[in-house]
């Protein structure tokens, strides 16, 4: 069902700072974005030096905890597969993309938060 990672999200306090370290470590700023309409937190792309992955940074506080982006064969499918699974928490149920795929956004009976990608 699972097939790679995509990105890890990780919670960035100041987030500029943090941009600046991980330069330091080789990844570059790939892209920027406001995560609420507001433009009140920031969500930061830093590729890594492969391009096959990306850490993505974000300083809103109410998601402070890490995120792992997971490209699965179909996320509608996977999402069949564990709806019934009373350990499994559904943030958000599968939903369109803008580039015509699917995500959904779960947490695992361990309480990792997990978003999947696919078609």
């Amino acid at each position: 069902m699972w097939k790679r990672i995509e990105c890890v999200a990780i919670y960035a306090e100041d987030i500029d700072k943090s941009v600046e370290f991980y330069q330091l470590l080789g990844l570059t700023k790939a892209w920027e974005t406001f995560q609420d309409e507001e433009k009140q937190w920031k969500l930061i792309g830093m590729k890594f030096p492969n391009g096959n992955s990306e850490l993505v940074l974000k300083n809103n506080p109410n998601l402070n905890f890490a995120e792992t982006e997971i490209v699965v064969e179909d996320v509608c499918e996977t999402y069949e597969t564990l709806k019934y699974n009373p350990e499994v928490q559904w943030i958000r149920t599968p939903f369109l993309n803008s580039l015509g795929g699917h995500v959904a956004v779960m947490q695992a009976p361990d309480e990792n938060v997990f978003v999947l990608v696919g078609k």
